[in-house]
């Protein structure tokens, strides 16, 4: 489906349900006073922290229907670190077990359905698979990452398509809930920051961001209306060991407008590598899955892309 056919409603109060909301990860370490840490990103703050670890807030997944005649997606409000103290935690709880550790409690206990929205809060990463177009010849080529696991907080040393970000307001300020809801709106910032090496301040928490007078995503919206940039949705997935959910996406473009707008294509980023164009092929794409550390959200938006769209 097109992204453009997705319906989006925004519930603005952030959902406080006790029976989500509280709970707590098992065998979290103790400090060398003796004393438990609150929750599994208190830990992970104090002990292992990447290099991007704020508490920002998001926009939390309460209802999802991509499978009917009306496809939509509700939202009301959550934080990055809700993903944290329960995703990450799930996945921590796994090793400890896998390692022989016997656990009581804590999140997967808690959580017998990773897909049911009422069992625990979601936060919704947007996946998107970059895909270069010849239009004379049809040929398409496409972007990896990999992610460095000093600089991030998630599925570090693992490959991904890019970019990649939660779904979140671009600040704090209040206005910028509204003024960022829009998946479009989303991706532009992370194209601009994870392939161009933009900078994620964007002056928002002393306005809202004016995306009409933003040359980089006005280019965007313009080949998009061209047909040049086409935005396709491939399906929403969760990830069974550590819960992350992924809206999975494709952007195909154009080789005038890619290379005008990533041609200077960073290879270094803020959360690690971005490999050399790929071909988009199927041949090709199992290769990288089979021999390649690939996060779960990568590996379905590939295969699903390469049926699609190849």
């Amino acid at each position: 489906m097109r992204l453009e056919d997705i319906d989006l409603e925004l519930i603005p109060t952030r959902r406080n349900d006790g029976a989500v909301d509280g709970i707590k990860a098992a065998g979290l370490p103790i400090r060398a006073t003796g004393e438990p840490y609150a929750s599994y990103a208190e830990a992970v703050g104090e002990i292992a922290a990447p290099a991007v670890f704020e508490d920002r807030p998001t926009y939390r997944l309460v209802g999802a229907d991509l499978a009917g005649s009306q496809p939509r997606l509700r939202f009301g409000l959550g934080s990055y670190f809700d993903s944290i103290n329960v995703g990450e935690a799930a996945a921590y709880e796994f090793a400890l077990a896998h390692r022989g550790h016997a656990l009581t409690g804590g999140v997967r206990a808690a959580v017998s359905d990773p897909c049911d929205l009422r069992q625990r809060p979601v936060n919704v990463a947007i996946s998107t698979l970059t895909i270069r177009r010849e239009p004379g010849t049809g040929e398409q080529s496409f972007l990896l990452h990999w992610r460095d696991p000093r600089k991030v907080g998630h599925a570090g040393g693992m490959y991904q398509v890019v970019p990649v970000g939660i779904f979140q307001p671009s600040g704090y300020a209040e206005w910028n809930i509204g003024s960022d809801f829009s998946l479009w709106h989303n991706m532009i910032r992370e194209f601009a920051e994870e392939l161009r090496g933009d900078s994620e301040d964007y002056g928002s928490e002393d306005a809202p961001i004016d995306y009409t007078a933003w040359p980089f995503a006005s280019q965007l919206d313009q080949a998009r209306h061209d047909h040049s940039v086409e935005v396709y949705c491939l399906g929403l997935g969760v990830d069974p060991l550590s819960f992350a959910t992924d809206l999975l996406t494709a952007v195909v473009i154009d080789s005038p407008v890619f290379d005008e707008l990533f041609g200077g294509a960073v290879s270094t980023n803020a959360e690690g590598c971005v490999l050399e164009l790929q071909p988009f092929n199927a041949q090709r794409v199992q290769q990288i899955i089979e021999n390649h550390p690939v996060q779960a959200a990568g590996s379905a938006a590939l295969r699903l892309a390469v049926a699609q769209l190849g």
